[in-house]
């Protein structure tokens, strides 16, 4: 089953390859694949774009913890009562449907032209996500259970705590790993606009100005495999936490 990982990535080469091969794109604008992996060699080797990729690292490991640190707090606390959750579910659906970039200019006024208007809106967008996912995975504990407590003498604190919490877990670290994909994929985004002078978004800015189309697509690599690095260790520390879980 493992090796089934390596069907995509590979699939990805061939089909892009022979789009090369075959000129279907113009090499101008979409440059082979062995063009653009050397490229990306180049400026791994060369260190040259290491600043930008420990700079967007850096926004992205802020952004999250601090999303953490609101997020899991309120969730638990709307998950503690389907009567307060029921009440602000309109903002919380309302906001978790809102496009991240669409308030990113409001940031821009509110923080200014700098890190911590990316971070916030990172962190907005994020919030809203795990607070969803933490709360639903409380509400919708297992009954069964529940009862099965009440009924051996357990207090609400202790259902709570020991066992609503507790299920609501697979649902949290759903609502962690989700937002930490939003996170990247906005810090990026974010980094696009003006005002920023280093990370991964604005490395593709800069290659695209310049016409180094290679360099934009090696930099669009990089960013995918930090994603999917980013993923895989969200994936081992939720299996090493959750080795319990059924689902």
């Amino acid at each position: 089953m493992k090796n089934l990982a390596f069907i995509g990535p590979v699939a990805l080469l061939v089909i892009w390859a022979l789009v090369s091969a075959f000129n279907l794109i113009d090499v101008f604008f979409l440059p082979s694949p062995w063009t653009t992996i050397n490229e990306l060699w180049n400026l791994l080797y060369s260190k040259s774009i290491f600043p930008d990729v420990y700079a967007t690292l850096y926004r992205i490991t802020v952004a999250f913890g601090l999303s953490v640190i609101i997020g899991v707090p309120i969730g638990i606390l709307l998950g503690s009562s389907e009567k307060i959750y029921r009440s602000v579910e309109f903002l919380i659906d309302f906001f978790r449907s809102t496009a991240p970039l669409a308030l990113f200019p409001l940031f821009l006024i509110i923080f200014g032209i700098s890190d911590a208007s990316k971070i916030a809106v990172s962190v907005f967008t994020a919030s809203i996500l795990i607070i969803f996912n933490v709360a639903y995975g409380i509400i919708h504990a297992k009954r069964t259970r529940r009862l099965a407590a009440q009924i051996m003498g357990a207090t609400k604190a202790q259902i709570f705590i020991h066992i609503m919490i507790w299920e609501g877990l697979p649902q949290t670290f759903t609502g962690l790993r989700t937002a930490l994909s939003w996170i990247m994929a906005v810090i990026v985004a974010t980094e696009m606009f003006v005002g920023s002078s280093t990370g991964l978004g604005h490395k593709i800015i800069d290659f695209q100005i310049t016409y180094n189309l290679p360099g934009v697509y090696a930099t669009i690599l990089l960013t995918g495999f930090i994603g999917y690095l980013l993923n895989l260790l969200f994936v081992i520390i939720e299996k090493r936490f959750l080795h319990w879980s059924t689902r």
